[in-house]
């Protein structure tokens, strides 16, 4: 990736020469913020491809088109343009307390232009710096066994960049990110030169920490970070990737297997919110990309209470900021969806707003929206007994309900909602599995994305003690699940286009190398995968795709809130 040169009074003011076509660092800047390509990649300008894309195996990225190392913008003076949005937060806390000029913030190819002799502390975002998150650590064992994924390679390609080992004598070296515990939990610290991590979040205990690696002390080994107050949440100063703009923090559904949820929401001040929408847009993003763990959670009442009318508020404040193009969303819960369908109309403008567009939708552009939903189970047994924060109002019972009326909703407003079901979680039995089948199928017509994980117990959880599920170890129906939720994608989003392909490549992928590595279990998954005959998977399978099988499941008139759920009537004086 050619380098976009400083001017040469720029150059003098921070210290760098040149050497030919090469820009040299001299003395370096005091402090250096740094993210990898792939966690800073804007490919395609879509949150979920960039996920998925991530998690490909690295050796084979540039077959796949997937070389991060060419995607990413710089700025004239060589720092990067965009970073994901905790990497700008935590520069917006820096400024607070030092002067520009003593703060970089760059891309691993860059290292070498910030750190040098004056350089005293390297902080490095890590959000999923091994790939053993939910999604990442599935899609590499299809290529064989120790696979690296590209979030991986690209992540140890910053950490054992040369320059940090020539200048480590005199720096600290702090990674701080929603995945930084991975590299304690594989006991990575040491190996990599790791002074300090950061588990949490980090508005109050940044500051500290860089100000005692300026001085030259030692660091502790380990700093937990608390969940902030708002007044300490820093306005940004530069461009995230994807244009980030965070509208809450938290959740408080409380579902075990997530520590976001264990943390009570709270809503970042509007005022905020377009200050660093302004500030995305002056350096060069269209597209403001709402971050939440619950969009309906935004200034939200008593008890999940939807407020319609701050977040149509939010919808109109942003799109009315001159340069905002485009708004996308990260993550929603389908619950607020049933209870208040009314809601999905009155924010129309996240359709027409929305950057993105398929032949299904009704949309005069067909543009629609999507948000990431985690559905996670078919199973209410494990639904009560994990998640059933996520339903409220409605009762665990009426989960596969709630989720296929608000599918319905949804797409009737041209939301395409990107949902995840987790497999493998602890005491999962046979008959989970074929409940969650069972929804599966009656989702078949659905206009989603439906992607299938394996239960990891991530840090901070109430799972954070159980065995994680394994690929290999997947029985023939969580084969069928996983195998069937691409085969609706592949259908759904490419449909006769690259059908073939998969027609063609799977029969051969499964004879060369898939029985070798998971068994006689994966076959018939995957010859559903690739559009096989149904009378050839006839009794192979649970499920019986022959024309004229009706699903268990159907979408319900209405879903009822238990009574004891209901909100009070309000008082006549108030009518």
């Amino acid at each position: 990736m050619g380098v976009l040169l400083a001017s040469h009074e720029e150059e003098r003011r921070i210290g760098i020469r040149r050497k030919g076509e090469k820009v040299l660092n001299t003395r370096g800047r005091k402090i250096v913020l740094a993210a990898s390509d792939s966690e800073s990649s804007e490919y395609l300008r879509s949150t979920w491809r960039q996920m998925l894309l991530a998690t490909l195996p690295a050796r084979y990225a540039r077959y796949l088109n997937a070389d991060w190392s060419v995607k990413n913008e710089l700025a004239p003076d060589g720092q990067a343009k965009y970073v994901p949005h905790g990497l700008r937060i935590v520069e917006a806390l820096l400024l607070q307390r030092f002067p520009a000029e003593d703060i970089a913030v760059c891309y691993p190819d860059q290292l070498e232009l910030f750190v040098g002799e004056d350089t005293r502390v390297v902080g490095i975002h890590a959000h999923n710096p091994l790939g053993i998150t939910f999604a990442t650590d599935i899609y590499p064992a299809f290529y064989g066994r120790d696979i690296e994924p590209i979030n991986a390679f690209q992540f140890r390609r910053l950490i054992e960049h040369p320059v940090l080992k020539q200048h480590k004598h005199h720096l600290r070296v702090i990674v701080g990110g929603p995945g930084a515990w991975q590299i304690e939990k594989k006991n990575l610290q040491d190996a990599w030169g790791v002074d300090c991590i950061v588990d949490g979040e980090s508005e109050e205990v940044a500051v500290p920490l860089f100000e005692a690696a300026l001085r030259g002390e030692p660091l502790p080994r380990r700093v937990e970070g608390r969940s902030p107050h708002l007044e300490h949440v820093p306005p940004i100063h530069h461009r995230s990737t994807f244009g980030t703009v965070e509208i809450t923090r938290g959740c408080g559904r409380g579902c075990q297997f997530c520590s976001v949820a264990l943390r009570g929401g709270k809503s970042i001040p509007l005022e905020q919110i377009l200050h660093n929408v302004r500030v995305q847009v002056a350096e060069g993003a269209d597209t403001i990309l709402f971050v939440t763990e619950d969009l309906f959670l935004y200034e939200q009442g008593p008890k999940f209470e939807t407020n319609v009318p701050a977040l149509k508020r939010l919808f109109e404040s942003v799109a009315a900021v001159p340069g905002v193009k485009h708004i996308a969303l990260t993550h929603g819960t389908i619950a607020p969806v049933v209870k208040d369908p009314w809601v999905i109309e009155e924010l129309s403008l996240a359709v027409d707003k929305s950057l993105d567009q398929h032949r299904a939708s009704t949309h005069p552009e067909k543009r629609y929206q999507h948000m990431f939903v985690g559905l996670e189970t078919g199973s209410v047994r494990l639904f009560k007994q994990y998640m059933k924060g996520k339903a409220y109002p409605y009762r665990p019972e009426q989960w596969p309900d709630v989720v296929l009326k608000g599918m319905e909703i949804l797409n009737k407003h041209n939301w395409f909602p990107i949902c995840t079901f987790i497999l493998g979680l602890p005491g999962e039995t046979p008959e989970d599995t074929r409940d969650s089948l069972d929804l599966l199928y009656a989702l078949k017509d659905a206009k989603w994305c439906v992607i299938p994980t394996l239960f990891v117990p991530l840090e901070d959880t109430r799972l954070e003690n159980r065995a994680s599920a394994k690929l290999a170890e997947l029985t023939d129906l969580q084969w069928e699940f996983f195998f069937t939720c691409w085969r609706y994608n592949v259908d759904f989003w490419r449909g006769s286009r690259v059908q073939w392909k998969f027609n063609v490549g799977v029969p051969i992928y499964y004879y060369l190398l898939g029985r070798k590595l998971f068994g006689h279990g994966i076959k018939y998954p995957l010859f559903r995968f690739a559009h096989f005959p149904e009378r050839f998977l006839k009794g192979k399978l649970y499920l019986n795709f022959a024309n004229g099988t009706h699903p268990r499941y159907r979408v319900p008139e209405q879903v009822p809130i238990p009574a004891e759920r209901q909100r009070p009537a309000a008082p006549l004086a108030s009518l």
